[in-house]
């Protein structure tokens, strides 16, 4: 259960002007965003100009000039259509300048993020990743499409508002900015701590995200292991963290609305005693005393907006910094600047003096010195006991990690002097547990070569012996076979998983335990789909079935991290050794189980 931690507190003390990160997204659209300023400004204008109009009508009434009534009624009328206008123009342009800057932000950070190594995800959960994508864009899109527009408004109103309540009644105004101060104090002081406050519970929420989605994508272990009320537990006591976290946010911000609110009124109703006196002193006309209440309600207004406004603006600040550090979080492992050149590929491996450590683990050494070569269109199986460095050879190949000394060749070219795209096109993988994506059985094998035909897809899963299920579920190659392949037995994925590979067509072949989840008849057919898949291209293979490498042109026999034995399988039996005593073990017990 991940909590918000103390490396959240440097982020949380940081301005509204993290806000700023969002302009190269704004910047894309500048005309957008210029027609959405100018039908602000409009706004703003036609709002200010409305009380002008109006103190115009009261005083003709009170001067009896009638002739002018119906022109200034007519021009009120005129500036209210305006404003209409321009305010729903502003709305159009604005909303639609938030979608269009949410959207691309959230296709850029999961740009970020799919590019990123397994070292990035042993630090950040897949869950909180997911929350800052959606919730945290969602209050962005909030702040584009209406507050940040908003916010300008009241500021054009509150500038131009006080302009022309100086212009109307200087001593009133005089009165009225007697006020500011007693409201710009508390919205320093409680926006600070509402910074903070918006900063730990979308901590919070992402946590809760995190949590549930780790639960969600393990429920039958959940399930199995009767766990549910624990699972309950922790996600309602996550959750429980976060709207206690934003309760407290609600209430600093009610408690500053309220505040500021109600000192912006207490000053207005003063300045208009004052100017009820004006007026019976006959030192200022009814008009004009209207048109500085209009102007002053406006000027408060848009003071309790701005206080409002800047608390979205501070949640929304957070949500920033937290995208931001998903477009700037660093790889552990990147392509060269100036890569090399690999348009075909021999399928040459060299492994040179590798060692490395997991960065969870940066004590323990996974591979300590590991030599061997594989030439092209050899199978070479990598064997040994749990945790002795098998798997690692394969993440390493795929360079899903860099090994922190010793170089990794393909052809003769290092991997780290490759762009990881380019080297990964002459690859094709069979890994344990196949990942099934939740779309059709045709289209999990066509993930192999997105542009292979209907035709392709069937000849690579005849070769990986699939047809024949596949044609008959319900919707043949096209049925749906769930979230994770739900629908689809152990043997099934795996021979999806070996037809996708199949269909790659690749030169370089890894399978990492690509039988042993299986039943017998399964892991026949499954061995030798293998099998007519191996040929002709380099393989590697890993795995714990001694039976299912005896083919093998050479076994490397691993123990902790290193290699202890290599050979043939008629060969390492007779040297005796690791190798030998799993072999004995494994077939002897096969024997005993007959």
């Amino acid at each position: 259960m991940r909590q918000p931690s103390k490396s959240d507190d440097r982020a949380r003390s940081r301005r509204v002007g993290a806000l700023a990160a969002l302009w190269p997204f704004l910047a894309r659209y500048r005309g957008m965003l210029a027609a959405a300023l100018a039908a602000l400004v409009l706004t703003a204008a036609t709002a200010l100009i409305l009380p002008i109009a109006v103190r115009r009508v009261v005083d003709a009434f009170e001067t009896s000039a009638e002739q002018l009534l119906d022109s200034y009624f007519l021009a009120a009328l005129a500036i209210a259509a305006l404003m209409a206008v321009g305010t729903g123009l502003r709305y159009y342009l604005v909303t639609r300048l938030g979608e269009r800057v949410v959207a691309d932000i959230r296709k850029a950070v999961f740009d970020r993020v799919i590019g990123m190594s397994p070292a990035f995800y042993e630090r950040v959960m897949t869950g909180e990743v997911l929350s800052r994508i959606t919730t945290d864009t969602t209050l962005i899109l909030s702040v584009i499409g209406s507050s940040v527009s908003v916010a300008l408004r009241n500021v054009l109103i509150l500038v131009g508002g006080l302009a022309l309540l100086m212009l109307t009644s200087g001593k009133l105004t005089l009165l009225v900015l007697l006020i500011v101060p007693a409201v710009i104090v508390p919205l320093v002081v409680l926006g600070r701590r509402l910074r903070g406050l918006s900063r730990e519970n979308q901590d919070w929420i992402a946590a809760s995200s995190g949590n549930a989605s780790e639960a969600l994508g393990a429920v039958q272990t959940v399930q199995a292991f009767t766990h549910e009320s624990r699972s309950q537990g922790r996600f309602a006591e996550v959750t429980e963290s976060a709207y206690r976290s934003a309760r407290t946010r609600i209430g600093v911000r009610a408690a500053m609305t309220v505040l500021v609110i109600l000192l912006v009124f207490v000053g207005i109703v003063g300045v208009l005693w004052v100017g009820a006196r004006d007026v019976r002193a006959e030192t200022m006309t009814v008009g004009e005393l209207v048109q500085f209440v209009i102007y002053a309600v406006m000027v408060a207004g848009a003071v309790a907006a701005l206080s409002e406004i800047w608390g979205e603006l501070q949640r929304a600040a957070g949500a920033t910094e937290r995208l931001v550090e998903l477009l700037n979080a660093t790889d552990t492992v990147s392509d060269p600047a100036d890569p090399v050149d690999l348009p075909t590929a021999r399928g040459e491996i060299v492994f040179d003096r590798v060692s490395f450590a997991y960065p969870a683990r940066p004590d323990d050494a996974a591979l300590g010195d590991v030599s061997f070569t594989v030439r092209p269109g050899e199978t070479v199986a990598l064997v040994g006991p749990s945790g002795a460095g098998k798997t690692t050879i394969i993440q390493l190949l795929l360079r899903f990690y860099d090994p922190q000394s010793g170089a990794i060749r393909l052809d003769g070219h290092d991997l780290d002097r490759l762009t990881r795209s380019q080297f990964r096109r002459h690859v094709a993988l069979v890994p344990q547990d196949p990942v099934i994506f939740a779309a059709s059985a045709r289209e999990n094998i066509r993930f192999g070569r997105p542009d292979a035909t209907d035709a392709d897809v069937e000849r690579a899963a005849n070769a990986a012996a699939a047809h024949d299920f596949l044609t008959a579920l319900p919707q043949g190659y096209d049925t749906y076979v769930g979230e994770r392949g739900v629908m689809l037995s152990g043997g099934q994925k795996q021979r999806i998983a070996i037809a996708r590979a199949i269909l790659r067509d690749a030169p370089l072949l890894l399978l990492d335990e690509a039988t042993s989840a299986l039943d017998a008849e399964s892991e026949v057919l499954v061995q030798r789909a293998v099998d007519r898949l191996a040929r002709g291209r380099t393989t590697l293979v890993v795995a714990h079935r001694l039976a299912t490498v005896k083919k093998a042109d050479r076994i490397l026999v691993f123990d902790r991290g290193r290699i202890v034995a290599q050979g043939t399988h008629d060969e390492l039996v007779s040297e005796g050794g690791l190798y030998a005593r799993l072999a004995r073990l494994q077939f002897t017990a096969g024997l005993a189980a007959e």
